[in-house]
């Protein structure tokens, strides 16, 4: 059976950066094994299925997976899945919210003549653990000299990171994964995922960085909301105030992405966080989902009405 998908650049203005998403608008029917063999097949960051809301005050559902595995929440395929649902025509510009497996996920959408950009706000603050990797190690997992790294630490919005702050952005560029490294110290840890950054965690700074997460079958991340979202949560507890970061990670791929990320604290706790940025249409199409991969009791009662055709971009 054919499924219409549509593919995004996300946290972007601008065609052919920021991070690819694909989007499959409608993916009733489809297996969790048919949602990652598709996922597998793009071979983007991430892919996302659209379901119908278990709760009808929200509009939809949102499956997200990597090449490798399904994330429970993140912020690119957030973004994008919003704004592609309004370039679709199958949810109107403005507020509404959307089921992914962390919980209601609340965005704001807009549209400026042809450009399209969301923002995602999760009320809840980043996870932290007991212990995190030293920044001598993560030096060597980033393939840096020890005092490179000024400092290491972890925190999670669903997708875990461990962060390495570096004195500027030339060593951010530097940095190459070692595997036999990351294996060693960070494949089994608490978060696996590693972002390697330069800037003050400060309100208003600018951050430029780079994400690595071979966990998840992902070299390496133009773009990583839920890196952002987590990092601007422990920005506002060290500041002890409400934080606004801009982010800027892609450049060395060749990918530029621009994220903008806040965070409200009340009574000395993360109250809530937003994550957003712009998204460019690239191209929409139909794939093809052989039966064995499908819900046999949708496909006996399913039919060529359901395969029906994404509306055109407005």
């Amino acid at each position: 059976m054919r499924y219409d998908f549509m593919i995004l650049d996300v946290f972007t203005d601008k065609p052919f950066g920021g991070n690819q998403l694909a989007v499959l608008i409608d993916a009733r029917g489809l297996t969790t094994e048919a949602m990652q063999a598709v996922a597998r097949e793009f071979d983007y960051p991430e892919t996302t299925f659209v379901l119908p809301p278990d709760n009808p005050a929200n509009v939809r559902r949102v499956r997200i997976f990597t090449p490798s595995a399904e994330l429970p929440f993140a912020g690119h395929p957030t973004v994008g899945t919003a704004c592609a649902l309004v370039m679709a025509n199958q949810c109107a510009v403005g507020d509404f919210i959307l089921e992914e497996g962390l919980g209601p996920v609340s965005v704001s959408t807009r549209r400026e003549g042809g450009s399209y950009s969301a923002r995602l706000r999760i009320e809840r603050a980043p996870e932290v653990p007991e212990t995190v990797p030293t920044a001598a190690d993560i030096a060597a997992v980033l393939s840096l000299p020890a005092s490179t790294v000024l400092q290491a630490f972890c925190a999670g919005m669903g997708p875990r990171f461990t962060y390495a702050q570096v004195a500027s952005a030339e060593i951010v560029d530097r940095a190459q994964l070692d595997h036999e490294s990351w294996r060693r110290i960070l494949a089994d840890n608490w978060a696996a995922n590693l972002f390697v950054f330069a800037g003050e965690l400060r309100d208003r700074s600018e951050l430029y960085g780079r994400m690595f997460a071979p966990s998840l079958g992902i070299p390496e991340d133009p773009a990583t909301g839920a890196a952002a979202a987590a990092i601007a949560g422990m920005a506002a507890l060290s500041e002890g105030k409400d934080v606004r970061l801009d982010v800027v990670q892609g450049v060395a791929m060749g990918r530029p992405s621009f994220l903008s990320a806040s965070a409200e604290l009340k009574a000395g706790a993360v109250s809530a966080i937003e994550v957003g940025g712009g998204c460019a249409f690239i191209a929409e199409g139909r794939i093809e989902i052989p039966d064995q991969l499908l819900e046999q009791d949708w496909l006996s009662n399913a039919g060529l009405s359901n395969n029906v055709r994404l509306a055109a971009v407005p």
